[in-house]
């Protein structure tokens, strides 16, 4: 019993690291509740809109696994801590440089630094928690890591409330400092064995990653036949193949393809990437209709969206124990389904929608994610040696951060090509000035008409009307997706446990393992 006793300073690390990982998936979705203000204050188009929010994800995505193998080498505190100063450093940019360019650039820069911050939150509790307590902290972490988009979206619309969208960027960067110092009162944590970095690894896997979300982002807008989307995927395949390869032939190798033959190791890396690639794509179009179509600031759009959080956190407490009895099957398939099941209701949302429209949609979609995320998490981490952990930890934050930046191009280049396409008749009877900005976003529309007067109202049906069709095709395309990954998940993930085996493995491998 002494033994599984958490120590204060193991309270602390535990407390950090909920704190970073809550930050930096918070910042990728802090941003929603500001576009429309964002984009009238900087004149960016719907595609840039979509650029500033998954230039970060992009960024962290494509380097987390490097920067997990970082942490493992020279030690994750200090990865951890340089990865905040980046982050806040970066997040700080837009307060003297805010063109679309500007802030495109910086949201990389930021995502690079969260690359840094994510592995290391997870790697530091696996590397420093006994067995015993290890399922507790991994769940909390989980858990929190899947609240923290609502939590950002509702800490944005706070500030929304008071100030500018400038302040969500430095809060933001005051949160990362804060971080950073306090980073520094951890224990550092550090493999004894140190293997050697593996260069090649880290640029195939980063151009496989890049290549395959640009091409994602591009496609809806440009065409799947488009030369720079297919040079684009073409060349993330290959980068893909010769990452294996790569892999399969170096001596200590960023990430042991092989782990992907475990059942369980393979398909809780699949439902944490299909999770937070409909969950960030859906947010990002729900903001913008709570904000747009119904009117609503900034502050009540995020309040609208925190009901999402009580269904996912109580669910998300028990998921890992049910799993644990009866597999990773069955909770797996339910979650993604009853999650596609809330897209498919929000596709059906109208002009003419109400809040309570949204809301039961909103709360069968977090019963859905609390369902699933804890239990992929857990069977990432189960499914490989507790030596492992820190490249299971890198894993699980790669599913998640390329599932989220797949989500957002996927989310955000639908709505912009299919308001695009209906906006398009409108656009010759309007004068030549207000033709751009009614043609980028429907935020700039309503700018546009706001000016113009009473006698603009049929612009602004219109406009409306053309919004509500690309988001409308944007939520079907990502429920359709979640039912196809249920229908995957539920044959291959590992279902009851053989409690016989029990003295033969070890108890994750028998819920989460290849069996």
């Amino acid at each position: 019993m002494e033994s599984t006793r958490l120590s204060a300073a193991q309270r602390w690390m535990l407390a950090l690291s909920c704190s970073a990982v809550a930050l930096v998936v918070a910042s990728m979705a802090a941003l929603y509740t500001a576009l429309p203000e964002l984009a009238t204050a900087t004149g960016a188009t719907q595609q840039q809109l979509t650029w500033i929010v998954d230039g970060y994800t992009l960024a962290l995505a494509c380097l987390v696994l490097p920067a997990g193998a970082l942490g493992d080498r020279y030690g994750r505190r200090v990865v951890l801590v340089v990865g905040l100063f980046v982050f806040a450093l970066a997040s700080a940019t837009p307060l003297l440089f805010d063109s679309p360019t500007w802030l495109i650039g910086a949201r990389a820069v930021a995502g690079v630094g969260a690359a840094l911050v994510m592995p290391s939150t997870l790697s530091l509790l696996t590397a420093g928690f006994p067995e015993a307590r290890r399922g507790n902290a991994v769940g909390l972490w989980a858990g929190v890591a899947g609240a923290g988009a609502v939590l950002g979206i509702l800490g944005s619309g706070l500030l929304l409330e008071h100030w500018s969208w400038l302040s969500v960027f430095l809060a933001m960067a005051v949160a990362g400092a804060v971080l950073m110092v306090a980073g520094c009162t951890i224990p550092e944590s550090v493999d004894q064995e140190r293997p050697a970095m593996d260069p090649w690894g880290a640029v195939t896997s980063a151009a496989a990653v890049g290549l395959i979300v640009v091409a994602a982002i591009e496609a809806p807008a440009r065409g799947w036949l488009d030369p720079l989307v297919l040079v684009a995927f073409v060349g993330g395949v290959l980068a893909a193949v010769i990452f294996t390869v790569v892999e399969l032939r170096v001596r200590h190798p960023l990430l042991d393809v092989r782990l992907f033959a475990r059942r369980g190791f393979a398909a809780g890396t699949m439902s944490v990437t299909v999770q937070f690639l409909v969950t960030f794509g859906v947010f990002m179009l729900l903001v913008q209709f709570l904000q747009l179509i119904l009117g609503y600031r900034p502050l009540t759009s995020a309040l609208a969206m925190a009901p999402m959080v009580v269904p996912m956190v109580a669910i998300s407490a028990v998921a890992p124990w049910v799993a644990d009895r009866i597999g990773l099957r069955l909770p797996t398939f339910t979650g993604l389904v009853v999650l596609g099941v809330g897209l498919v209701a929000v596709s059906r949302l109208t002009v003419d929608s109400s809040y309570l429209d949204l809301l039961w949609p909103l709360l069968v979609m977090s019963t859905g994610l609390g369902l699933c995320t804890a239990p992929a998490t857990a069977a990432i981490i189960a499914g490989t040696p507790v030596e492992k952990h820190g490249v299971a930890a890198a894993v699980n934050d790669a599913a998640r951060e390329v599932g989220a930046a797949i989500g957002i191009a996927v989310a955000g280049s639908i709505l912009a090509a299919g308001y695009t396409d209906r906006i398009a008749p409108a656009l010759p009877r309007l004068p030549e000035a207000a033709r751009g900005p009614v043609g980028d976003s429907l935020a700039a529309a309503l700018q546009v008409a706001d000016r113009a007067g009473p006698q603009a109202q049929p612009l602004v049906e219109f406009a409306k009307a053309a919004f509500i069709h690309g988001a409308q095709q944007s939520c079907l395309a990502l429920g359709y997706l979640a039912f196809a990954a249920a229908v995957i998940v539920g044959i291959w993930a590992p279902g009851r446990p053989r409690r016989a085996s029990e003295d033969a493995a070890p108890k994750p491998e028998r819920a989460y393992g290849s069996r």
